[in-house]
């Protein structure tokens, strides 16, 4: 693949600063030991500032060009998953209940590989904005980055992001114009009856009766009251209550997620849920409460800077390994909330055959570093070239 010659040669040494990430893993907003690291990186390297403790432990760097011009925002998310970790690698996590189980630390390296060639060269107009990013797998960190105001503070005009992709060939790169990931909700429903002797069911208020009837009621939102030419999931996930064989208990408690792609499906999963509550409530005489948190809005990509950067894409691994029309999915990623403020392309890369995402036996394949490293520098060539 034709990656960078001087980003192939430092191979190694990415490997090397991802190893120590992996075996480092921090969670959500508190990343600031891994923010430690890679500024003592960009450091070295040479950038022209860093602007840190965004989002507590975020940062976001600036490498400037050699001429007048835009700015572009590259962004790795920093943060790990609470999960054990069972890979008995010899770089395994020393952070005891915390693992990079989904690749942050490939992500973040990649960037920083990018970020050294790009302080070596500085082939370019304008200037990079290097957005570090903690608690991307729960929190929304890059929503309160852009509510902390860096896409104005930094003047960034476009912004794009990697991550990689198990199954897919190494250095094959995948994305779509438009719905790229789904927006993601979580519901919880409380149901409080009167509890009592299972043998006197006519003395109780049973709430495990109005718990089935509702958790059957959800599932015919999508198949009675919904669109199928557009894509949704409503999936319910726990129901808990009671205890026993022979006590009917006095509440129980069902939760779930949607998935959707469109905002006003998701209003209408969102009110037929309410009244699919209230309705089965009062027929079963139990209290019946709803309450329902919106997270992440969908990742929407932009139709222009998808073809920008799948040709870029395609100058690293050719044509053939370059799918730019991939089908949604219904996970979730905050990129979606620097999707909203600025136009760019969210996009995976390959990561070959391995353990799945958030899998205990997960980990980032080495030989993709200098892959997205080099995606991102020559994305950076293109979108602000030099003149002449």
């Amino acid at each position: 693949m034709p990656v960078i010659n001087s980003i192939a040669a430092n191979a190694e040494e990415m490997q090397g600063w991802r190893r120590h990430l992996h075996a480092n893993p921090e969670i959500e907003f508190d990343c600031h030991q891994t923010a430690a690291f890679v500024m003592d990186r960009l450091r070295e390297f040479g950038v022209d500032a860093i602007h840190d403790g965004i989002a507590t432990s975020g940062l976001v760097a600036i490498i400037e060009g050699k001429g007048q011009g835009g700015t572009i925002g590259l962004r790795a998310d920093m943060d790990a998953l609470p999960m054990p970790e069972t890979t008995g690698l010899d770089y395994a996590s020393t952070n005891e209940g915390a693992m990079h189980a989904c690749g942050h630390d490939g992500h973040t390296t990649m960037l920083l590989g990018a970020a050294k060639y790009l302080c070596e060269t500085r082939n370019f107009a304008g200037r990079v904005a290097l957005i570090f990013q903690p608690a991307e797998e729960g929190g929304g960190g890059a929503g309160v980055m852009v509510e902390e105001g860096i896409m104005e503070r930094f003047a960034i005009d476009e912004v794009y992001a990697l991550h990689n992709l198990p199954d897919l060939p190494v250095g094959h790169f995948e994305t779509t114009p438009g719905p790229i990931m789904a927006a993601v909700d979580e519901f919880h429903i409380d149901i409080r009856g009167k509890g009592g002797h299972a043998a006197f069911p006519q003395d109780c208020i049973d709430p495990v009766a109005a718990a089935v009837a509702i958790a059957q009621a959800l599932q015919t939102i999508l198949s009675r009251n919904h669109d199928t030419r557009q894509e949704a999931v409503v999936s319910l996930t726990q129901i808990h209550t009671g205890s026993t064989d022979n006590v009917i208990p006095d509440t129980a408690y069902l939760n779930g997620t949607v998935r959707t792609f469109d905002p006003k499906v998701q209003e209408m999963i969102r009110r037929r849920m309410q009244e699919i509550v209230a309705g089965q409530g009062a027929s079963f005489g139990v209290e019946a409460t709803l309450r329902y948190e919106m997270h992440y809005p969908a990742t929407i990509n932009d139709a222009g800077k998808v073809g920008f950067a799948a040709a870029v894409a395609a100058e690293i691994s050719g044509t053939e390994a370059v799918e730019a029309n991939r089908p949604m999915e219904m996970g979730a990623e905050d990129f979606s909330y620097m999707l909203e403020k600025r136009p760019g392309a969210y996009l995976f890369i390959g990561q070959g055959e391995s353990a799945g995402l958030h899998h205990p036996k997960y980990d980032f394949n080495d030989e993709v570093s200098p892959i997205g490293a080099s995606f991102f520098a020559r994305l950076v060539e293109r979108a602000l070239p030099l003149e002449g």
